[in-house]
């Protein structure tokens, strides 16, 4: 001690730096088990989960999921309905809304919104590549108040972050599957000093199982640097870019006749051959976070970019039938684009109060959307340009205020919250030849509102790694731009129109007791009032529904619960088998308004998942899952023709590394037993699911 003090002296005296002796710690990396803890810590960086319901899903569970099979990706996570099809775009349900682009659930990328407009215009039709994407979190019910308007929670792709143990690395994996698949992903990451980097790049192609007009190209990368990610203040900056074509096959019908494609004729064939759709998406965002202390952090984002939206579609036709007429020999053309920026700043600090630790987290958000929309009538069947029939320009100036405290009694806590909406949405026509042809003024409309929120957790330490948790929370549904000035020619808007608003509460009961067990189950019931809807020629409010039901998920590791039958700790080995079992039981229905006494649509009365994984240390993972669906309708109407059948669907993939790290191979069958099913309908007819299909792949790493 003498000798280092005197060294430390003598620096002190000479002005020279002192190297310290090296020291090393290390510890077992979390995750080794196959069965973890499925939902989100009370506290976690500057976001509180207290009392609520929450899933984490880590894709490292499962063999590496290939194309973004959300299938296969949701399948330990109850609550959730993917609306299948085979393009790129992604359809997600919550216990019965509707799936479409995921518009009633807030989507986010490490915290930033990523609808094309998260208020006028809230469908998500980009998300990240699983490659990329370390897990999901998804947050039920209260998770509206610290997120953003809508009643369906919050499902947030957070993505990977350089490498600090390395100054290098590389990665390039390549699969090749049925109908012409073929995915590549590259990625290179590492830490120089104080700067960590990360990049990627994938590509997608195939030429779908449809007979024609089925294709996907896709093509999307990103870069990544942070600055001093091993210090207490960090800056993190990305860059994304996006780009994607696919062709629109059209629908299918059960009815038979002149101009239709039967789907009991044949399944693969298509209605549509010259439809096409393309999206286009860039964005930046600079975050900065900085660790006070250890009870007191902050993030500061900011973000903006381009998101264009481009279809056309011919004219004429119906449901599952081929366009003819005089229309057929034109299409309609519909470009809209969002230039997007905001900023957001979120607060967490811990404080003591009755001999415990209290935790408060606030934070405020500025957004601004400006979108030009422009309608266009070509003059050939697969035209890209044409006569403008309608044009408007739309914008959102939105900036919410959130606040939530927990505060801890003993095993208790309880957490109230709130949110104040504040906005701003314009939208006005400049264009619109079938208004003018029907008479009918042009669109016009700016409106201004405040919509306070409040929600409360409460939560209850049973005993270690068991909890009793529940929620009462608020959202609303804000009127989007279609519902704000409509476009159609004869549409009105009743003069009371009001946005939608829903309660959401939950009581459950969840835990990781053991090391080889896991759960989590709940009853839930969503009141959500004062929807918004078409009737005839009518934008207006069309009633209540009544969402209530059953959610329960767990996971046991056979062979750790083995080990403890036979006195042992039960903790993973090397060689592990684990169970996985989910359900959704749910009892949704119209209450009030013209549809009082319909089903909402996708809205099945049970949704179940199972499967099985069989891992052997870090070499070799297979897993076989199987999802049960009920028989459910399409719309809300509860038409004949957009009954969806119940199906059963089981998927079979593996992942084995052949030579350490560096080489390893991937393998599926999607579809094992070749189930013929549907899971999505729209206006032009029936969505054929995917038959059975393989894929292989092969990774390299260095």
């Amino acid at each position: 001690m003498a000798h280092g003090l005197a060294s430390q002296g003598l620096a002190a005296a000479t002005n020279a730096p002192v190297l310290l002796p090296t020291m090393v710690i290390s510890a077992e990396a979390e995750g080794d088990s196959l069965v973890q803890p499925t939902f989100l810590p009370a506290v976690d960086g500057t976001k509180v989960y207290s009392g609520k319901k929450t899933s984490v899903i880590d894709l490292d569970d499962l063999p590496r999921i290939s194309n973004n099979n959300y299938r296969q990706a949701l399948s330990k996570t109850p609550g959730l309905l993917v609306s299948e099809e085979t393009s790129p775009l992604v359809s997600i349900g919550y216990r019965g809304l509707n799936p479409h682009r995921a518009q009633f659930t807030q989507v986010l990328k490490d915290g930033i919104p990523i609808h094309a407009d998260q208020f006028g215009y809230p469908e998500a039709y980009y998300t990240p590549p699983f490659d990329t994407v370390d897990r999901l979190e998804f947050i039920r019910g209260g998770g509206s108040l610290m997120y953003g308007p809508q009643p369906g929670g919050a499902i947030n792709f957070v993505t990977h972050r350089p490498s600090l143990d390395r100054e290098f690395s590389a990665h390039s994996q390549h699969v090749l599957g049925s109908d012409s698949l073929y995915s590549t992903f590259n990625s290179v990451d590492g830490t120089v000093g104080r700067v960590g980097y990360y990049a990627y790049f994938n590509h997608r192609q195939t030429d779908g199982f449809r007979a024609a007009n089925s294709d996907v190209d896709l093509n999307t990368g990103s870069i990544r640097f942070v600055l001093d990610a091993k210090t207490d203040s960090r800056w993190i900056f990305t860059f994304d870019a996006y780009g994607e074509e696919h062709g629109e096959p059209g629908g299918l019908t059960f009815a038979t006749g002149a101009n239709t494609v039967n789907y009991d004729v044949d399944r693969e064939a298509s209605s549509r051959f010259v439809d096409r759709f393309r999206l286009e998406r860039y964005n930046a965002s600079l975050a900065w976070e900085k660790d006070f202390s250890e009870g007191t952090q902050m993030t500061v984002t900011a973000w903006g970019g381009y998101y264009s939206r481009f279809s056309k579609r011919l004219r004429g036709g119906g449901f599952g039938t081929l366009p003819t007429g005089p229309t057929a020999n034109s299409n309609t053309i519909e470009l809209q684009e969002f230039y997007t920026e905001g900023i957001e700043t979120r607060l967490r600090h811990d404080y003591q109060l009755g001999g415990e630790t209290q935790t408060l987290a606030a934070g405020v958000q500025l957004y601004h959307t400006a979108s030009p929309r422009i309608d266009k009538r070509g003059a050939t069947a697969d035209a890209d340009d044409g006569q403008v029939r309608g044009q408007s320009d739309r914008s959102v100036i939105y900036a919410p205020v959130f606040i939530e405290n927990r505060f801890v009694v003993g095993k208790l806590s309880i957490t109230p919250g709130f949110r104040l909406e504040s906005f701003r949405q314009t939208a006005k026509e400049s264009i619109n030849l079938d208004k003018a042809a029907a008479g009918t003024p042009l669109g016009d409309k700016s409106e201004t509102g405040f919509v306070p929120l409040v929600g409360l957790g409460l939560e209850y330490e049973i005993n270690r790694g068991v909890a009793a948790y529940a929620n009462a929370s608020q959202a609303y549904r804000p009127n989007i731009f279609t519902e704000a000035v409509p476009t159609g020619g004869t549409t009105v808007i009743n003069g009371d129109l009001q946005e939608g608003r829903s309660w959401q509460y939950e009581i459950g009961l969840r835990g990781h007791p053991l090391p080889y067990v896991t759960f989590d189950t709940s009853l839930f019931w969503l009141d959500f009032d004062n929807q918004i809807g078409t009737v005839g020629n009518t934008v207006m409010n069309v009633g209540r529904a009544i969402h209530r039901g059953w959610e329960a998920s767990a996971e046991l590791e056979l062979l750790g619960l083995a080990d403890a039958l036979r006195g042992g700790s039960g903790e993973a080995g090397d060689f592990q088998l684990g169970l996985h079992a989910n359900a959704m039981l749910l009892d949704a229905g119209f209450v009030a308004g013209p549809r009082d006494g319909n089903v909402p649509q996708y809205a099945p009365d049970h949704v179940l998942r199972a499967g099985m994984t069989a891992r052997w240390g870090n070499r070799a993972k297979v897993s076989l899952q199987g999802t049960f669906v009920d028989s459910h309708f399409g719309d809300d109407a509860n038409s004949a023709n957009y009954v969806i059948p119940a199906y059963m669907v089981w998927d079979l993939t593996a992942e084995v590394k052949i030579y350490g790290d560096g080489l390893s191979l991937t393998a599926g069958i999607n579809n094992l037993l070749g189930e013929d099913y549907y899971a999505r309908i729209r206006a032009d007819g029936i969505d054929p699911a995917y038959g059975r299909n393989y894929y292989v792949g092969l990774s390299l790493a260095f």
